[in-house]
Parts: C-alpha cells; structure tokens; sequence
C-alpha cells in the first residue's frame, strides 16, 4: 500500500478508488499464485488502457503531423506504442518495482522483462481512464508517453537508425559480437558490441540479445553524434 502511495507521487496522479491501481499492478502470475479470480489480474485493465492509448497518440500524431498520409501516421503510431516503446516509458517511472507479481515471475526477473512492464503501462491508462476520465488518462498518456518521442525513437528503433546512419555516409557494414552472457537459463543476461567496418563501437546489456543489440546501437548513435556530428 505504501509503496503504491510512492507510485502515485511519481506519476503525479492520485486515486480516487486506491483499489484501481492496486488492480493495475496484479500480474496474472500473482493471482493465480494467491488463487484468485482471472478477473482479478491486470488483463483486462490493459485491453481498455490499450484502446485509449490508441485514440490518444491517434489524436496527436494527426494534430501534430498535418501533411502525412494515414499510412505513415499508422507506422509511427505502431513504433509509439510498441512493447519496447512502453516499457522504456515504463522503466523511466520504474514501474516493473511495484508489480504484484509471483514467485516464479519474480524469481525470473518478471520487474524487467518487456512483456510484463509494458502490459502493465496500458493497465495504468486503463486504471486511470476508468477513475478520472478520459482528460486525465489522456494527460498521464501526453507526459510520460507522448514526450520527448525524438529520444525515445532513438532508443527504441536505434538499430534500425543506426543503419541508415552508416549506409549513408559511413564505410563497412554492421555488425553485433556477444561479448558475455551470464546467470541461469531463465534468467540471463547479455552483453553485446556494435562492429562498424569491424571497429568496436558502443556496448549494451540486456535479458535478451536483441534487447543487448538494441542499447548498443543507442550508444553507438550516440557515440556517433558526438564524433561525427555532421553525418548524424
């Protein structure tokens, strides 16, 4: 309860029914772990989260982008709110800390795999739509999602970036060398550094090798930038 208190500070948003945001924070491996009803689980506050998120960033790429075509304002609202998308914007308010979760989830690293903090940023929307209104889910959506989106693209399509960087005005190709790999079959961590030309550039980390692949593109970008600026 107090830490959910904590979580409400960060966020700036607080409850009018606590019992919402205790709901949002139930991964389904808590439930069944307590034996619960599947509707005590944060699913299907998720499903609506998921829905006004949608029409939110909707609303706002077609506000702020007034000469695109619908089909690329349906590519940048996909890449918006992607699960690396919302888990970056889960892990900058550390969301993952105050999950019910289970035993086995925890154990896991269920507070930092994607999947789980993502699905649980779209049951804070659904959370907070259900409690204060559209307006305030969609003030919650425009601060902790919908800012700073040049940045978070850089992080969360750098691979993607970082290619076009390089194919654009760099020599050699790209590549990704595992440097490290530790800890348990279910729950591992890897190390990874980006090769231009077959020249070491930025490292990474990550539960998963494309999620090291991805922070070492990001650090590389940023590598790059300070270095060559004019070429990115």
């Amino acid at each position: 309860m107090k830490k959910l208190k904590e979580l409400e500070q960060r966020i700036g948003y607080q409850f009018q029914n606590f019992h919402l945001l205790e709901h949002a924070m139930m991964h389904s491996s808590y439930t069944n772990e307590k034996h619960m009803k599947k509707a005590d689980c944060n699913e299907r506050l998720e499903f609506l989260g998921d829905a006004v998120l949608e029409v939110v960033s909707s609303e706002f790429l077609f506000r702020t982008y007034e000469t695109k075509p619908e089909g690329e304002l349906t590519k940048l609202r996909a890449s918006m709110v992607c699960e690396p998308a919302l888990a970056f914007c889960a892990r900058e308010i550390d969301l993952g800390s105050y999950l019910f979760l289970g035993k086995g989830e925890e154990a896991t690293g269920g507070r930092k795999r994607e999947s789980v903090t993502s699905d649980a940023m779209e049951a804070l929307i659904g959370a907070i739509y259900l409690d204060g209104g559209f307006a305030s889910a969609k003030e919650f959506i425009h601060h902790f999602i919908l800012n700073d989106l040049e940045h978070k693209r850089l992080f969360y399509d750098s691979k993607t970036i970082l290619q076009e960087i390089v194919q654009a005005g760099m020599e050699g190709g790209v590549s990704y060398e595992l440097i490290r790999e530790e800890g348990p079959d279910h729950n591992k961590t890897f190390e990874t550094t980006v090769h231009i030309g077959g020249k070491p550039y930025g490292t990474g980390s990550g539960r998963s090798k494309k999620a090291a692949e991805q922070e070492a593109a990001y650090r590389t970008i940023l590598q790059l930038k300070k270095m060559k600026p004019e070429q990115v």
